[in-house]
């Protein structure tokens, strides 16, 4: 046994769990003091979606799935593991568990429940979007569900608290609703409600506890 190798492998090991639990804890209470917005207006459809949330290196990560060209809305767009609720799902925060599971295989038994964002309306679709944060193991080893999913990535959240990769005015189509708001990673160019939702999250975060990395 190298012993050498092994004592500052095991510190590592240890300050990354350390680290992960703290950042977790900083995350739960910024969100438990947060009292969202919710929309009650029954003409939109119900819909809800997972923000999974994993530490990685020393910094936090987003995951975030690129849509198949399969679907039948929002073909080749990025978004959060989601879905409709359904008739079966108990809560809107089982439809987000269960999408999750069916789309990217992420098991709803693996994944801590740290809070809730504002309600959200999609005007092109006529949806109601309730999202919920979650903190998932890395690495995991997913499962998709290539009909609804093309591949999946994660963004650090250093990268989306970065004024450089935020723009405003994005309209990728010839409906122009709401603030235009849009994120740029590595070739990725997140936008519309998902970019709306993160907005949301980078701001709290900023306001909660300063930046977390």
């Amino acid at each position: 046994m190298n012993v050498p190798y092994l004592v500052p492998f095991l510190l590592r090991k240890i300050l990354s769990l350390i680290f992960r639990a703290v950042m977790k804890q900083k995350i739960g209470k910024i969100l438990a003091v947060y009292k969202k917005r919710k929309i009650t207006d029954e003409t939109f459809t119900r819909s809800a979606v997972l923000m999974p949330l994993f530490y990685d290196k020393g910094s936090l990560h987003v995951l975030l799935t690129e849509r198949s060209d399969e679907v039948n809305f929002h073909k080749g767009q990025i978004c959060f593991p989601g879905g409709t609720q359904q008739p079966g799902d108990s809560s809107l925060l089982q439809t987000a568990l269960r999408e999750a599971e069916e789309e990217i295989g992420l098991k709803a038994e693996d994944v801590e429940i740290l809070g809730e964002l504002d309600d959200g309306i999609t005007l092109s679709t006529g949806y109601v979007i309730s999202p919920f944060v979650a903190f998932m193991p890395h690495p995991y080893p997913f499962k998709l569900e290539r009909k609804e999913v093309e591949q999946i990535f994660s963004v650090p959240l250093s990268a989306l608290m970065d004024e450089a990769n935020f723009r405003e005015g994005y309209y990728p189509s010839e409906e122009k609703s709401g603030p235009g708001y849009a994120y740029e990673y590595e070739g990725h160019i997140i936008w519309g409600a998902t970019a709306r939702i993160l907005k949301q999250f980078v701001e709290l975060m900023r306001s909660g506890s300063g930046a977390l990395c």
